[in-house]
């Protein structure tokens, strides 16, 4: 991303899908989260190493430890449609996700200090936001998820981009418009004008967009949803209630609810009617698993609680010995929360939640960094429960660079 100012405001656009590392002690440490009893499986499913210069650990002149990252700029990872791919620069790597196989490797023709900020994968395509000079406008481009080819082109808000995609069309919020087009021919399908700089969640087929009285990214309260059929354009208005407005900023849209935060807790609307479904004072929206259909939510004592959208009732739960501090969850996929242990001695590790224990730790993987894309798409976690990090083996003579930087994927 383009520097402090572009992280910001997407700390403002949306809430931390997933709760952010607190970073081990340079000092190796027995694993916290071992793997017991019957059932244990070896991670990982495969690793590929990395090209370019990547950072890891203590950088020059400073202590501590961090992720693997680029040395440079930032990278964006995206799982999905049976394809992995990392993106840093211009430049992009795709991957079969099934077994690392290297598919294709591209570089983005684009002016002079343009930079990729978004990679999300889709079934038959990968689409890439590309920042331009400044920061001020992003350009997303469709890519072939098989050939790495590039197919399309498309105008895109900043903090907006590709919301749904296939082969054949892709749905793109651009600085004044939701439109869908048609990616054989580049032709808009439909089109709908909405506010610059607007937030947005999707649920399945619906897109939802807050409205308010001001308008804009950050205006408050929200007084209704207006909501737009990603296949067939359709547009429908959800109101709050009596005329009052929405509790707090959108966060979650899952399984016909909405989710709402705010600094007094989570409260959760009908994404039908826009009534009252549930509210949870304290607790902070996390993120779902798409294949149970769960939200997750993080109470006041840090437990990681995974709640029905609609009947706001607790199905299943990590504690916070578990969830939280150094060996932190960072996705639930499938019933199973990936968490990753940070430091020189890090580890990746599975906790089943209907078994109530951890079923599998990797062996050492220094310096782990977990890629998610803030909007609730892409990122690198899969749907179906495949997740890549990136990680360290060992580091070079210079201070803070790595020597073999790898992807690395794990199967929950």
């Amino acid at each position: 991303m383009a520097g402090g100012r572009l992280v910001l405001a997407l700390a403002l656009l949306v809430l931390v899908i997933l709760p952010l590392p607190v970073l081990a002690s340079d000092e190796p440490s027995a694993p916290s989260h071992a793997c017991q009893g019957a059932g244990c499986h070896p991670q990982p499913a495969w690793h590929v190493p990395l090209h370019g210069t990547w950072a890891a650990g203590a950088s020059a002149g400073e202590t501590g430890s961090g992720g693997t990252v680029p040395a440079v700029g930032q990278a964006y990872v995206a799982a999905g449609g049976g394809v992995a791919v990392l993106g840093a620069g211009l430049s992009l790597a795709g991957y079969r996700l099934s077994n690392g196989k290297p598919l294709w490797q591209a570089t983005l023709a684009a002016p002079a200090g343009t930079a990729i900020m978004s990679v999300r994968a889709w079934p038959g395509v990968i689409t890439v936001g590309l920042l331009g000079p400044g920061g001020n406008s992003r350009t997303e481009v469709v890519i072939a998820a098989a050939t790495g080819t590039e197919v399309r082109h498309y105008p895109a808000a900043v903090f907006g981009g590709a919301v749904a995609a296939s082969a054949a069309t892709t749905v793109v919020i651009g600085p004044a418009a939701v439109t869908s087009y048609a990616n054989a021919t580049g032709r808009v399908r439909w089109t709908h004008r909405i506010s610059g700089g607007q937030s947005w969640r999707t649920d399945g087929q619906a897109l939802y967009l807050p409205q308010s009285p001001g308008g804009g990214l950050s205006s408050a309260p929200v007084t209704a949803l207006k909501v737009i059929n990603l296949v067939t354009g359709s547009v429908g208005t959800l109101k709050s209630v009596l005329g009052k407005p929405f509790s707090g900023t959108l966060a979650i849209t899952v399984g016909g609810s909405v989710v709402f935060a705010s600094p007094s807790g989570v409260t959760a609307y009908s994404g039908t009617t826009g009534g009252l479904l549930w509210t949870m004072r304290g607790a902070v929206p996390e993120g779902t698993d798409p294949v149970t259909g769960l939200v997750y939510l993080t109470s006041r004592s840090g437990v990681l609680l995974g709640v029905d959208p609609v009947a706001g009732i607790v199905v299943t739960s990590v504690p916070s010995a578990v969830a939280t501090g150094s060996a932190a969850v960072y996705v639930v996929r499938d019933g199973t929360a990936f968490g990753l242990t940070g430091g020189t001695n890090g580890q990746a590790w599975g906790y089943d939640l209907a078994a109530g224990r951890v079923t599998w730790n990797s062996a050492a993987l220094p310096w782990p960094h977990f890629y998610s894309d803030l909007s609730g798409l892409g990122g690198s976690a899969a749907d179906g429960g495949d997740v890549l990090v990136t990680a360290c083996p060992h580091l070079a003579v210079a201070p803070g660079i790595c020597a073999d930087p790898e992807l690395v994927a794990f199967s929950l």
